[in-house]
């Protein structure tokens, strides 16, 4: 008889291999839906929208648009409404799950708010990536899975007709900047722990789309190169204009010691010789470490709109 021991060892490696095989499977049905291929379209879509294009640069805000801002100002009055409680443990404030109870109740009504009337009937399903977007209530923590599916409940709206192709600009810059501020908000005063975090390992803790646009934003800059980006001086000077600078500053207010140390995969970026490889290698590293890992696929509710329907040859 066996001992023990090699009894575990071979459970542990077939164990592994359902995992691993598991995870194949996992891979290729995401690669090959129609779901995947729409999101990376619009991201793509997106990307080239805002090359060389600063934040603070003329574009058209549409209706939309504005409806969007007060579905965001909207959550971000909740926020103060809705003060941290007095706890034992520092991080994953349980007032959070109060103020997620809000969105949770009227994600809907907000939703509608946006839709044209003949898209009414579609606001139960994009409601549902709007309350992905904002973090996860059990956890009480946020991470990329929660911002790509903001970017999917915007690409829904696409989808509807709600946003059109010259709302590019404005979405980026003016819609998924006040999502990223709401989420600031959210993880400053809820001390929301990161999803899935990678440590120094990872891009960051919390994000990953802005660095991605905001590196397009920077395409043949005349005088900013990557390794700016990692002096203080021109992170301050320059954030209003670029998404991946605003990053840069808030990774410096919130967190202490050697940039190299606290965010090695930056600092690692800085040494890339111009932006546009930058932004060519952020988005290979999207693909890989975001959107083609299990956990970030469970955002994505794949309904009529975002379909897990094969894509056609």
């Amino acid at each position: 008889m066996w001992e023990k021991s090699n009894l575990y060892i071979l459970f542990l490696l077939v164990f592994c291999n359902i995992m691993f095989a598991y995870y194949l499977i996992t891979l290729f049905v995401c690669v090959t839906m129609k779901a995947y291929a729409d999101y990376m379209g619009f991201i793509l879509t997106l990307n080239e929208g805002v090359k060389r294009k600063k934040l603070t640069c003329e574009y058209k805000v549409s209706e939309t648009v504005e409806k969007l801002l007060d579905l965001l100002g909207t959550l971000d009055r909740w926020i103060d409404e809705t003060p941290p409680v007095d706890q034992p443990s520092r991080f994953g404030n349980k007032a959070y799950r109060t103020w997620y109870s809000k969105l949770d109740q009227e994600a809907e009504a907000l939703v509608a708010t946006v839709l044209p009337e003949s898209s009414a009937p579609a606001a139960q399903e994009i409601a549902v990536y709007l309350k992905e977007a904002v973090g996860n209530a059990t956890r009480i923590d946020y991470g990329t899975g929660h911002e790509a599916a903001f970017a999917a409940f915007l690409c829904c709206l696409c989808k509807v007709g709600a946003l059109r192709v010259d709302d590019q600009m404005a979405m980026v810059f003016r819609v998924f900047n006040r999502y990223l501020e709401v989420m600031r908000k959210l993880q400053k005063t809820y001390r929301m722990e990161p999803a899935g975090s990678q440590g120094v390992w990872g891009l960051d803790d919390f994000q990953f789309l802005p660095f991605i646009w905001g590196s397009a934003q920077l395409v043949d800059h005349p005088t900013l190169e990557p390794r700016h980006f990692i002096e203080d001086k021109v992170v301050n000077e320059h954030y209003p204009d670029y998404m991946f600078l605003e990053c840069i500053k808030f990774i410096n207010e919130m967190k202490t010691g050697p940039f190299a140390e606290h965010s090695n995969q930056l600092w690692n970026i800085s040494a890339v010789p111009n932006w546009a490889k930058v932004n060519q290698g952020l988005i290979r590293m999207y693909k890989a470490e975001c959107l083609e890992k299990f956990p970030v696929i469970q955002h994505f509710k794949f309904g009529s709109l975002l379909s897990v329907q094969p894509v056609k040859p």
